[in-house]
């Protein structure tokens, strides 16, 4: 966002606000709701270091933060029709060829034994086996930005073998246990539904090879899942002979077939490894989808760390002749998810939940989801105003916030004074 100036980032903030609190409306049968929820996204947007209901309730001039729990816990409205709003108000800025639809999860550190979905599991956010609920996401990452699409909290076993448990967390009764790999192919299903455009998928190991795999194939989607060391990988139909463990065929690969790339940028500048990519096979695209032809090939892709040699493996899908520049960029997307899941944990309360239910696990996410997604959309129309096209046409009326409302082209007049506040 260099070269924009602090009024103008200003005003497309208000703006940009003022919009999805007037869009957010629609979910809500009361105003009074309605106006919590906008004060919600105030708290989550603001200064403070914690999201607590007392620190959003301050922030926004109330007494107590009963107007928050409300929000979280008595009130009547669909979390589900949030994530639907999120992800057609992210997708209106950051849709782009070429996007990455990455799943993955996130631990919710918890003590006790009634916040829902909570139980002694491994989470990566600790690094080991602790108290905790687990949050499976997927995010849209394209060269516009990234953003949370959907989002399902996982039940153990120990939950959903427990009628008693369920009913006290007012666990919808059509929820069962399903698997994080069955998440996240319910999220694609949804993804797909929707006609999100992207072209390829990215996972963790978690969610990695088995039925998913089938899913974007017959999709004509790409991929990049990642693939544990000891699954097996054969090649066939006149590729190079390969067979045995993905740890094995790395092992067994000449110096000559590693390639130094970069992942991505990092923190500390671009993320290097080496990579070797073996094709396995070249398969007719039709046989997974009658709406397309040409090749796909069916792939292993392996990551080096140069500072210990730790391997990680993918097992890839996509156009026949796709270099392997492209399939390290696309695994170096997921990268977005992690760095997304901690701006939203340290910058807008995602694991300062304080409800126990499953309605208040989802509407938390839901509202930090669409405060995240509108820092994503804030940040790349602020990177539009710096473009070489954008200053040549300075002369021509202002409308560097083009696409920002779904209902109108005008340029909506904001009052700084009340730019925050719910519209009337």
């Amino acid at each position: 966002m260099t070269g924009v100036a602090i009024e103008q980032m200003l005003e497309l903030w208000c703006v940009e606000l003022r919009q999805v609190k007037a869009d957010l409306q629609s979910l809500f049968a009361h105003p009074s709701v309605a106006a919590s929820a906008a004060a919600f996204l105030d708290g989550v947007l603001g200064p403070e270091r914690r999201k607590t209901g007392w620190m959003r309730a301050e922030a926004a001039g109330d007494s107590g933060p009963w107007r928050q729990q409300a929000v979280l816990g008595r009130s009547h409205w669909d979390a589900d029709a949030l994530r639907d709003m999120v992800r057609e108000y992210a997708l209106e800025t950051l849709a782009s060829p070429g996007a990455v639809l990455v799943i993955d999860e996130t631990g919710f550190l918890k003590q006790g034994q009634h916040s829902c979905g909570v139980g002694r599991q491994y989470t990566g956010s600790a690094g080991k086996i602790t108290s905790c609920q687990i949050g499976v996401f997927a995010a849209y990452v394209s060269d516009k930005g990234c953003a949370f699409i959907d989002r399902q909290l996982y039940l153990p076993q120990d939950w959903t073998s427990k009628p008693e448990r369920l009913a006290a967390a007012q666990v919808p009764g059509s929820i069962r246990f399903v698997t994080k790999p069955e998440i996240a192919a319910q999220m694609i299903e949804r993804a797909l539904a929707a006609d999100v455009p992207f072209d390829w998928a990215a996972t963790d190991t978690v969610y990695g090879v088995g039925r998913i795999e089938m899913q974007l194939r017959r999709a004509g989607k790409g991929y990049v899942l990642g693939a544990h060391a000891t699954d097996r990988f054969y090649s066939w139909i006149d590729k190079p002979e390969v067979a045995g463990t993905a740890e094995q065929i790395a092992k067994a690969l000449a110096p000559a077939a590693w390639k130094r790339l970069s992942a991505g940028d990092g923190t500390k500048g671009p993320r290097l490894y080496d990579w070797a990519y073996l094709e396995l096979a070249d398969l007719a695209a039709e046989e997974y989808n009658e709406h397309l032809t040409g090749l796909w090939t069916r792939g292993l892709l392996i990551r080096r760390r140069l500072s210990d040699g730790d391997l990680a493996f993918f097992s890839t899908w996509c156009p026949a002749d796709t270099p392997i520049d492209t399939l390290v960029r696309v695994e170096g997307q997921r990268w977005a998810i992690e760095d997304a899941f901690e701006t939203a944990k340290t910058e807008l309360g995602l694991t300062h939940n304080e409800t126990r239910s499953w309605h208040g696990w989802h509407r938390h996410v839901s509202l930090v989801m669409l405060a995240f997604a509108m820092m994503a959309v804030v940040r790349q129309r602020a990177n539009a105003l710096t473009s070489p096209q954008k200053r040549s046409d300075e002369a021509k009326p202002q409308r560097w916030y083009a696409g920002l409302s779904r209902k109108s082209a005008a340029w909506p007049h904001v009052l700084s004074s009340d730019a925050s506040s719910p519209p009337s």
